[in-house]
Protein backbone atom coordinates (compact mmCIF):
# COMPACT_ATOMS: atom_id res chain seq x y z
CA UNK A 1 0.00 0.00 0.00
CA UNK A 2 1.36 3.42 -0.91
CA UNK A 3 1.72 6.00 1.83
CA UNK A 4 -0.99 8.15 0.22
CA UNK A 5 -3.43 5.23 0.05
CA UNK A 6 -2.56 4.54 3.66
CA UNK A 7 -3.48 8.13 4.55
CA UNK A 8 -6.74 7.86 2.63
CA UNK A 9 -7.60 4.62 4.39
CA UNK A 10 -7.01 6.25 7.75
CA UNK A 11 -9.26 9.16 6.74
CA UNK A 12 -12.11 6.78 5.97
CA UNK A 13 -11.64 5.03 9.30
CA UNK A 14 -11.66 8.35 11.13
CA UNK A 15 -14.86 9.41 9.37
CA UNK A 16 -16.62 6.30 10.59
CA UNK A 17 -15.04 6.29 14.02
CA UNK A 18 -17.35 5.05 16.79
CA UNK A 19 -14.95 5.61 19.66
CA UNK A 20 -16.87 6.56 22.76
CA UNK A 21 -14.52 9.31 23.86
CA UNK A 22 -15.43 11.78 26.53
CA UNK A 23 -14.74 15.39 25.74
CA UNK A 24 -10.95 15.67 25.26
CA UNK A 25 -9.20 17.48 28.09
CA UNK A 26 -7.87 20.12 25.71
CA UNK A 27 -11.45 20.97 24.68
CA UNK A 28 -12.47 21.26 28.32
CA UNK A 29 -9.46 23.49 28.94
CA UNK A 30 -10.17 25.93 26.10
CA UNK A 31 -13.85 26.00 27.04
CA UNK A 32 -12.91 27.04 30.59
CA UNK A 33 -10.78 29.85 29.17
CA UNK A 34 -13.77 31.18 27.27
CA UNK A 35 -12.55 30.28 23.79
CA UNK A 36 -14.88 29.10 21.06
CA UNK A 37 -15.33 25.36 20.57
CA UNK A 38 -16.54 24.03 17.22
CA UNK A 39 -19.11 21.31 17.91
CA UNK A 40 -21.22 20.95 14.77
CA UNK A 41 -21.19 17.18 14.34
CA UNK A 42 -23.46 16.30 11.44
CA UNK A 43 -20.35 16.01 9.26
CA UNK A 44 -16.80 14.96 10.22
CA UNK A 45 -13.71 17.14 10.66
CA UNK A 46 -15.19 20.32 12.15
CA UNK A 47 -11.73 20.88 13.55
CA UNK A 48 -10.61 22.40 16.81
CA UNK A 49 -6.85 22.87 16.45
CA UNK A 50 -5.36 23.10 19.93
CA UNK A 51 -1.61 23.52 20.41
CA UNK A 52 -0.29 22.88 23.91
CA UNK A 53 2.99 24.54 24.81
CA UNK A 54 5.07 22.49 27.24
CA UNK A 55 5.79 23.88 30.68
CA UNK A 56 9.35 22.60 30.21
CA UNK A 57 11.28 25.59 28.80
CA UNK A 58 13.91 23.42 27.12
CA UNK A 59 14.97 24.93 23.79
CA UNK A 60 15.36 23.24 20.40
CA UNK A 61 13.21 20.16 21.06
CA UNK A 62 9.76 19.05 19.87
CA UNK A 63 8.22 18.95 23.34
CA UNK A 64 4.86 20.59 22.57
CA UNK A 65 1.70 18.91 21.21
CA UNK A 66 -1.02 19.60 18.70
CA UNK A 67 -4.52 18.17 19.02
CA UNK A 68 -6.96 17.96 16.12
CA UNK A 69 -10.30 17.49 17.85
CA UNK A 70 -13.70 17.11 16.23
CA UNK A 71 -17.11 15.84 17.23
CA UNK A 72 -18.96 13.54 14.83
CA UNK A 73 -22.38 12.04 15.52
CA UNK A 74 -21.99 12.67 19.22
CA UNK A 75 -18.51 11.17 19.50
CA UNK A 76 -15.34 13.17 20.15
CA UNK A 77 -12.14 12.35 18.28
CA UNK A 78 -8.67 13.53 19.32
CA UNK A 79 -5.77 13.04 16.93
CA UNK A 80 -2.64 14.39 18.63
CA UNK A 81 1.09 14.39 18.00
CA UNK A 82 4.32 16.18 19.02
CA UNK A 83 5.23 19.54 17.50
CA UNK A 84 7.16 22.63 18.43
CA UNK A 85 5.35 25.91 19.04
CA UNK A 86 8.64 27.75 19.33
CA UNK A 87 11.63 28.80 17.30
CA UNK A 88 14.73 26.65 17.13
CA UNK A 89 18.02 27.68 18.66
CA UNK A 90 19.45 28.88 15.36
CA UNK A 91 16.77 31.52 14.84
CA UNK A 92 16.82 32.56 18.49
CA UNK A 93 20.41 33.59 17.92
CA UNK A 94 19.90 34.83 14.35
CA UNK A 95 16.44 36.48 14.31
CA UNK A 96 14.86 37.30 10.97
CA UNK A 97 13.42 40.53 12.36
CA UNK A 98 15.35 43.34 13.99
CA UNK A 99 12.71 43.22 16.73
CA UNK A 100 13.65 39.65 17.61
CA UNK A 101 12.55 36.09 16.96
CA UNK A 102 8.79 35.46 16.84
CA UNK A 103 7.12 33.40 19.56
CA UNK A 104 3.37 32.94 19.08
CA UNK A 105 1.50 34.29 22.10
CA UNK A 106 -1.05 32.04 23.76
CA UNK A 107 -4.60 32.77 22.64
CA UNK A 108 -7.22 31.90 20.06
CA UNK A 109 -6.65 33.10 16.51
CA UNK A 110 -9.77 32.89 14.34
CA UNK A 111 -9.17 31.81 10.77
CA UNK A 112 -5.41 32.03 11.22
CA UNK A 113 -4.58 29.47 8.54
CA UNK A 114 -5.70 28.23 5.16
CA UNK A 115 -4.30 25.42 3.05
CA UNK A 116 -1.48 26.39 0.72
CA UNK A 117 2.19 25.86 0.00
CA UNK A 118 4.82 26.43 2.65
CA UNK A 119 7.39 28.73 1.05
CA UNK A 120 5.88 27.75 -2.29
CA UNK A 121 7.15 24.17 -1.95
CA UNK A 122 4.70 21.71 -0.35
CA UNK A 123 1.17 21.46 1.03
CA UNK A 124 0.80 22.89 4.53
CA UNK A 125 -1.24 25.41 6.50
CA UNK A 126 -0.26 29.00 5.72
CA UNK A 127 -1.05 32.18 7.58
CA UNK A 128 -3.91 34.31 6.26
CA UNK A 129 -4.97 36.37 9.30
CA UNK A 130 -3.01 38.26 11.98
CA UNK A 131 -1.40 36.62 14.98
CA UNK A 132 0.23 38.14 18.05
CA UNK A 133 3.87 37.25 18.52
CA UNK A 134 6.25 37.92 21.40
CA UNK A 135 9.63 39.17 20.20
CA UNK A 136 12.61 37.46 21.79
CA UNK A 137 15.43 39.89 21.04
CA UNK A 138 18.30 39.16 23.45
CA UNK A 139 19.90 36.11 21.74
CA UNK A 140 20.55 34.33 25.02
CA UNK A 141 19.62 30.73 24.09
CA UNK A 142 16.43 30.92 26.18
CA UNK A 143 12.81 31.39 25.13
CA UNK A 144 11.70 34.71 26.60
CA UNK A 145 7.91 34.56 26.80
CA UNK A 146 7.90 37.71 28.94
CA UNK A 147 10.17 39.93 26.88
CA UNK A 148 7.64 42.77 26.98
CA UNK A 149 7.77 43.23 23.20
CA UNK A 150 4.71 42.12 21.22
CA UNK A 151 3.68 42.59 17.62
CA UNK A 152 0.51 41.71 15.71
CA UNK A 153 0.47 40.97 12.00
CA UNK A 154 1.08 38.44 9.25
CA UNK A 155 4.59 37.07 9.52
CA UNK A 156 4.35 33.78 7.65
CA UNK A 157 3.55 31.84 10.83
CA UNK A 158 2.66 28.56 9.14
CA UNK A 159 2.12 24.97 10.22
CA UNK A 160 4.52 22.73 8.33
CA UNK A 161 6.85 19.75 8.76
CA UNK A 162 10.55 19.35 9.40
CA UNK A 163 12.62 16.91 7.34
CA UNK A 164 10.75 15.46 4.34
CA UNK A 165 12.02 11.89 4.69
CA UNK A 166 12.73 11.19 8.36
CA UNK A 167 11.76 12.31 11.84
CA UNK A 168 13.50 15.42 13.14
CA UNK A 169 14.73 15.40 16.75
CA UNK A 170 16.14 18.94 17.00
CA UNK A 171 14.22 22.01 15.90
CA UNK A 172 17.31 23.77 14.54
CA UNK A 173 16.40 25.84 11.49
CA UNK A 174 13.02 24.16 10.98
CA UNK A 175 11.17 26.86 12.94
CA UNK A 176 11.66 30.61 13.13
CA UNK A 177 8.28 30.90 14.85
CA UNK A 178 6.14 28.44 12.88
CA UNK A 179 4.41 25.44 14.46
CA UNK A 180 6.32 22.45 13.09
CA UNK A 181 5.57 18.72 13.01
CA UNK A 182 8.80 16.68 13.29
CA UNK A 183 7.42 13.53 11.66
CA UNK A 184 6.77 13.57 7.87
CA UNK A 185 4.43 10.56 7.93
CA UNK A 186 2.23 12.01 10.67
CA UNK A 187 2.30 15.32 8.84
CA UNK A 188 0.94 13.64 5.69
CA UNK A 189 -1.93 12.18 7.69
CA UNK A 190 -2.86 15.48 9.30
CA UNK A 191 -2.71 17.25 5.93
CA UNK A 192 -5.19 14.73 4.53
CA UNK A 193 -7.48 15.62 7.43
CA UNK A 194 -7.12 19.31 6.60
CA UNK A 195 -7.90 18.65 2.93
CA UNK A 196 -11.10 16.89 3.91
CA UNK A 197 -12.01 19.55 6.46
CA UNK A 198 -11.51 22.33 3.91
CA UNK A 199 -13.86 20.59 1.47
CA UNK A 200 -16.58 20.17 4.09
CA UNK A 201 -16.31 23.24 6.31
CA UNK A 202 -14.33 25.75 4.24
CA UNK A 203 -10.67 26.58 3.90
CA UNK A 204 -10.19 28.46 7.15
CA UNK A 205 -8.66 27.09 10.34
CA UNK A 206 -8.56 28.55 13.83
CA UNK A 207 -5.61 27.94 16.15
CA UNK A 208 -5.97 27.91 19.91
CA UNK A 209 -2.67 27.92 21.79
CA UNK A 210 -2.61 27.14 25.51
CA UNK A 211 -0.05 26.12 28.13
CA UNK A 212 0.39 22.62 29.50
CA UNK A 213 -0.53 23.98 32.94
CA UNK A 214 -3.96 24.96 31.56
CA UNK A 215 -4.88 21.29 31.27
Amino acid sequence: MSRWKGCQSLIENLKESKRNLREPNVITAIRKKGYDVFEGDDKPFNLNIVAVRSDDPKVNVFNDHMHLCWKYRGQWNDFNFPITCDSGLYWLNNPLSKLGTAIVKEGQYKGLWKTGLHRGKYFALVQKNPVIVIRDYNKDNFLDYDSGVEESGTFGINHHRGNASKESFKVGKWSAGCLVNPHPRIFEIEMEIFREAAKIWGDSFTLTLIKESDL
